[in-house]
């Protein structure tokens, strides 16, 4: 392993201001993901796993602490160099696929190519390796309606591998799916982080999709309850 983490988190801490004054949701702590991990996310409703994952990736800032993705300090960013490096390092993978509904396969794994500005010969070249990459290289030219759910998050995948990225961030990915389905994803995940090394941090409520993992860390009312090997792990899931 490469001793610079993927994700170097200290005294994270966020809150957001209501008319009722303000609500801390993370409460200050320290994480550091090293490359090639696999970590679960887990926690009950409320504890900060979401607020956490969007900070994560960049899609909102801590109210104080630091993070450092890939050795760069994400406060220190403007929004352009915040974009770019998100688009570099990240890919997203979301509960509700969010595949653009009048693209066909092709140009939705496409797509982070377009803000990367790379030439469309170049994009679908890499489109059909990531589809080929998920088992889908029959389906490029349909439309996402015209897939299963399980299908359709496949696709979500190709398109987060899409920029060749070092992190793979999932937000409850199997959450629309049915438990075959769910194990077939899952499955996948565990393949690109064995063969490909990439990193993996996802947010589930599911014990079985947890275990996929290698580490968890367990979020309870904004701060880290527990941090450790699955394994070890079964009184927090």
């Amino acid at each position: 392993m490469s001793a610079q983490p993927v994700i170097e988190i200290a005294g994270l801490k966020k809150s957001y201001i209501t008319p009722a004054g303000e609500v801390p949701v993370l409460k200050g702590f320290d994480l550091k993901v090293m490359p090639g991990e696999f970590v679960a996310i887990m926690g009950p409703s409320g504890s900060g796993k979401s607020t956490f994952m969007n900070i994560l990736g960049c899609l909102d800032v801590p109210s104080a602490g630091r993070y450092l993705l890939s050795g760069r300090d994400v406060g220190a960013l403007h929004t352009d160099q915040l974009a770019r490096l998100r688009n570099e390092v990240i890919g997203f993978v979301f509960q509700g696929f969010n595949l653009l509904a009048r693209a066909n396969l092709e140009d939705n794994v496409a797509l982070p190519l377009v803000y990367a500005r790379k030439p469309r010969s170049e994009r679908l070249v890499r489109a059909r390796e990531m589809l080929a990459r998920v088992g889908l290289s029959a389906h490029a030219g349909k439309m996402p309606n015209q897939i299963s759910g399980g299908q359709q998050q496949r696709v979500a995948i190709a398109r987060a591998l899409a920029n060749h990225p070092r992190l793979i961030l999932a937000d409850e990915p199997t959450g629309n799916l049915d438990t075959a389905t769910s194990a077939q994803i899952m499955a996948l995940f565990s393949e690109l982080n064995r063969e490909e090394g990439i990193t993996i941090v996802l947010v589930t409520h599911e014990s079985d999709v947890a275990r996929h993992a290698a580490r968890l860390v367990k979020l309870v009312d904004g701060c880290i309850a527990f941090d450790g090997a699955i394994h070890s792990a079964e009184a927090h899931l």
